[in-house]
């Protein structure tokens, strides 16, 4: 169990399966060039700070939970999003938003999702969570462990099922791919 604070995150909103869904493609992009983008501003910036980009993160839902058990990822809804350091301000990620469309359109590379990209605050509180190793088509008894051991707890899902992806799945083994699972309860 933990208790997760509010943070900053960059996100995007959509829907589809992700192994096919352009706009789930079109938002880790968005994501991750912003992402960046704040990292070097910063980096380079009166603060002087480097640090590493956060994880790819994602909460997932359906508007028919049976999508989730059948495999269906078409009704898949999803919120992908990034976590940002406090000193990263709404104000600069305007500044690099900017700056990153300005730089695309001379590169006539389309960034589609980049003007979906919203900074907010986000709150998830107490939650259960574990660590899978394997692909992503795994996951389902190590998610089911989880819901049993909040319903062991005497407590109620709540919220979006979570995960965080720890693994650059570009060049990692499925086999050693690590993603932590979260759910909040109630």
């Amino acid at each position: 169990m933990v208790d997760v604070p509010t943070m900053h995150f960059l996100s995007v909103d959509g829907e589809g399966d992700p192994n096919t869904s352009a706009d789930y493609a079109a938002a880790v992009e968005a994501l991750f060039s912003l992402s960046y983008a704040a990292k070097f501003a910063v980096k380079k910036g009166s603060l002087g700070i480097d640090y590493g980009v956060m994880p790819l993160e994602g909460l997932w839902w359906a508007d028919d939970m049976e999508d989730f058990l059948t495999g269906d990822r078409s009704g898949w809804q999803w919120t992908m999003m990034i976590m940002q350091p406090e000193f990263v301000t709404p104000e600069l990620i305007e500044e690099v938003t900017a700056s990153v469309a300005t730089k695309a359109a001379a590169k006539k590379k389309l960034l589609p999702a980049l003007s979906k990209v919203r900074f907010a605050a986000f709150t998830e509180g107490a939650a259960a969570q574990t660590l899978h190793v394997g692909p992503f088509t795994t996951e389902g008894p190590t998610i089911e462990r989880v819901h049993r051991f909040i319903a062991d707890a005497g407590k109620a899902l709540s919220g979006k099922h979570h995960e965080i992806y720890l693994s650059d799945i570009r060049r990692a083994d499925p086999a050693k791919w690590r993603t932590v699972i979260r759910q909040p309860f109630a």
